[in-house]
């Protein structure tokens, strides 16, 4: 029975992985996170506190449970704290990329590592795997760093880029972008949305595919993994405010350069996701599919 390793196991993307290999009896997995696990099934199954940016506990869980697959999800991600804290993005971002390259290698396990549009400068897109990065941001910088780590290191890998997912899990330790837009409309709230920014934004649900797609079919390289609709940031939240019914009179558009914000976002970004659909058989919902699962998810809780 092939064994799956997942790291970063209480994320938005961690939970659906988890939620996705509990459906597959036929696969052993491994859930780990720093911490205690946040999963509502967490009873169910097994897991390891592990601090990936800590070289000996990553060296010692892998030797112990020898997975044939490690998913490596854990990231600073927020982009803003990377610029201020880089010592702490580094460590996350970088050096345990390492380590788990290193440890991957020393059991000889299949690494599936999660990435980001946030690489590329963002002068045009939606952008091929054959584009060459140049990031603006230290989260950018720290991402493609922890990338060619894998590629000049890795014996065997494959590196998923994704861009702006999205999602609901019990459990949520950051928020997302429909989400924050939904809580926001609930409250009668202005949205101060950008106007000069484009993604191809990407339900959960559909990234841990991506991941499953990849690990059973022991790929091999890179893949841009992403949702297939193209939208101008405003444009995506006036979708959220269609699809819930909420007042689009509360959207405030505005230039990014207004907002302030610590690091610089690439203006336009989105994947084109041929390779992912041809060689892996991937198939993203549409945003508003996404919407749709997140209202039902939503009204179960």
């Amino acid at each position: 029975m092939k064994k799956i390793l997942i790291t970063g196991a209480n994320g938005l993307l961690g939970q659906k992985l988890v939620d996705l290999y509990l459906q597959h009896s036929d696969k052993q997995f491994i859930a780990t996170a720093k911490g205690p696990c946040r999963h509502p099934q967490k009873d169910n199954l097994h897991y390891i506190d592990l601090d990936i940016s800590n070289e000996v506990q990553v060296m010692e869980v892998l030797s112990n449970e020898r997975p044939d697959c490690v998913i490596n999800t854990a990231a600073m991600t927020n982009v803003d704290a990377c610029e201020t804290d880089k010592e702490g993005c580094d460590t996350l971002n970088i050096h345990a990329v390492q380590y788990l390259v290193n440890a991957c290698n020393e059991i000889k396990a299949h690494l599936i590592h999660i990435s980001t549009d946030f690489i590329f400068d963002g002068t045009h897109g939606p952008l091929s795997e054959e584009e060459i990065p140049n990031p603006i941001s230290y989260y950018g910088l720290s991402k493609l760093k922890g990338e060619q780590i894998v590629i000049t290191q890795s014996h065997h890998y494959a590196i998923l880029r994704t861009v702006l997912v999205y999602g609901v899990v019990s459990d949520m330790s950051r928020s997302n972008i429909v989400l924050w837009a939904k809580g926001a409309f609930e409250k009668k709230q202005t949205l101060n949305v950008v106007n000069d920014q484009y993604r191809t934004p990407t339900l959960a649900e559909d990234l841990a595919m991506g991941c499953f797609l990849a690990e059973s079919k022991n790929a091999e390289g890179i893949y841009h993994i992403s949702g297939k609709d193209f939208f101008r940031i405003d444009e995506l939240v006036m979708e959220v405010a269609d699809f819930f019914g909420f007042d689009k009179g509360l959207i405030n558009t505005t230039a990014s350069t207004v907002l302030n914000q610590a690091a610089k976002r690439p203006p336009k970004t989105g994947f084109i996701i041929d390779k992912a659909q041809r060689e892996l058989g991937y198939k993203p919902h549409s945003f508003r599919e996404g919407l749709a699962l997140i209202q039902s998810q939503l009204e179960q809780r």
